[in-house]
């Protein structure tokens, strides 16, 4: 039985599936000694079994032998391209011909993402038959979504849906083309709203029509980068399910840099607004399986831990990445549970304030101004815009909000850290009475007052010193290639 990480503090879990299960004897043990407690393999994906029933049931029952848990992770509705295996011949990408393509705004269809009829059937058929195998969770994976990739606003223009969608609200018969302007200007009108909330309740159904399947099973949602209504994923719906918050930066390139590091834990922050920590699940990926070093897989643990995340899901397509990853990750994970057991429950507060607003959820590009996180600032979340502190916003929060002086958009501060950075100088005096790294070097400096605990994270690829003065204090920390430091016993109370 699924024991909840409230009790159970952080929790590990890994994707095989029967290829990586069986064509690399040991992984399992591998995994079980490194921490991992649940092994989650591949069930229906997309109107195909890659792996018959039979076959998926000997791999539970050889990850329960292992002394782990076995769920199951489905793809429902298919991907816009390959993230499944380095070789492309491995398995069929694309639904059978009796599933439909999505014809999104600009006419050229393409398949994956895409809900028609017999998609939300065969799906709720799968799952009632991975029920029979006494699995107690299956997670709706890679993506269930329905828009194309990040940024993209979703939906389908095919006959069937422009029908549907003018008897529901009314429009006339020439809607589409003013309904296309919308989405290429990104202007949240009201059709445009009407559009994504159409498509929003689609997906909803879909994914309760397989919750309903059978009382036995819990779904749970993967949800893709900064995924949000504009994918068709309306966040409140999904309160009280498992939930994978989305990352993007699944190789060394995109990881690398700064920023991809603080886009990523930007989109892990928007998405614990909604789900409990107990429910989320990281969506700690490489793909391909090799391109990610074992090193920033590690470093990928820290984002979990900030945004108090207490599942921590490794994934790699169907084939694994490097077994010798988990000589690296297994200390990495020990270190990360411990100090997200000191935590747990306490809420990150600062001066600077993340924000995801409605502008950027509906029509947004899904590029955050994010890199404020590594200004070594303490900063907190924020589910409404606020003049208190710094709020940072996207260029499409920075255009649907009034101007003030709380907020910090591009068009005034460029999202550079040499910008940042003077920014912070300039601010000292009104930062208020909080711990902050002195130094100008990429670290993000998370305060958690209700412990007592500031939690830094090196961003650099070499060792660093940091000076943390709080009240004319200063202590000093090494903290060595994205690595993490937890200093206790820090006094200080937020101001608002």
């Amino acid at each position: 039985m699924f024991v909840p990480a409230a009790t159970a503090g952080r929790q590990f879990h890994v994707c095989l599936s029967a290829t990586a299960i069986e064509g690399h004897p040991g992984i399992l043990e591998t995994v079980h000694r490194a921490g991992v407690g649940h092994v989650w393999t591949t069930g229906f994906l997309y109107g195909h079994w890659p792996y018959p029933l039979e076959q998926i049931g000997r791999m539970v029952g050889m990850i329960r032998k292992a002394g782990m848990e076995a769920q199951i992770g489905n793809v429902p509705l298919g991907h816009p391209g390959n993230s499944l295996s380095s070789d492309p011949k491995a398995v069929m990408l694309i639904p059978p011909p009796h599933w439909k393509q999505c014809i999104p705004a600009s006419g050229a269809p393409y398949w994956g993402t895409s809900l028609h009829p017999p998609a939300t059937e065969e799906n709720v058929a799968a799952v009632r038959k991975l029920a029979t195998l006494g699995t107690s969770r299956i997670f709706l994976d890679d993506d269930f979504r329905l828009a194309r990739g990040p940024g993209v606003i979703g939906g389908c223009f095919c006959p069937e849906h422009q029908a549907r969608f003018r008897r529901l609200h009314g429009y006339p018969a020439n809607f589409a083309d003013p309904l296309r302007g919308d989405i290429t200007a990104r202007r949240l009108s009201p059709m445009l709203r009407a559009w994504v909330e159409f498509h929003a309740s689609e997906l909803t159904a879909c994914f309760r029509a397989q919750q309903r399947a059978t009382s036995s099973v819990t779904m749970g949602i993967m949800v893709m980068y900064l995924g949000a209504e504009k994918a068709g994923i309306r966040m409140a719906d999904y309160a009280g399910v498992p939930f994978r918050v989305g990352e993007l930066m699944f190789d060394d390139r995109s990881f690398d840099p700064v920023k991809g590091k603080t886009d990523e834990l930007f989109s892990a922050l928007f998405h614990r607004r909604f789900v409990s920590p107990e429910l989320a699940f990281s969506e700690t990926t490489a793909f391909p399986e090799n391109r990610l070093s074992a090193a920033n897989m590690a470093a990928k643990l820290v984002i979990s831990t900030l945004a108090d995340v207490r599942n921590t899901m490794f994934m790699s397509g169907l084939d694994p990445f490097p077994v010798t990853h988990w000589d690296t990750l297994a200390p990495a994970m020990k270190k990360q549970a411990a100090i997200h057991q000191v935590l747990a429950g306490h809420r990150p507060r600062g001066p600077f304030k993340h924000y995801w607003g409605e502008a950027s959820r509906y029509v947004g590009d899904d590029k955050p101004f994010s890199l404020f996180l590594a200004t070594g600032v303490p900063f907190e979340v924020t589910d409404k815009p606020t003049h208190a502190g710094r709020t940072f916003l996207s260029d499409a929060d920075a255009a649907s909000l009034p101007g003030g002086a709380g907020f910090v958009s591009r068009k005034y501060t460029p999202e550079t850290l040499e910008d940042l950075f003077r920014l912070k100088a300039k601010l000292l005096p009104q930062l208020g009475n909080v711990p902050l790294i002195k130094e100008d070097k990429p670290a993000v400096c998370a305060w958690y007052p209700g412990a007592r605990s500031v939690l830094l994270w090196n961003l650099s690829n070499r060792s660093e010193s940091f000076s943390v003065a709080l009240k004319g204090n200063v202590r000093q920390v090494r903290v060595g290639p994205l690595d993490t430091a937890l200093l206790r016993d820090i006094e200080g109370a937020p101001s608002d």
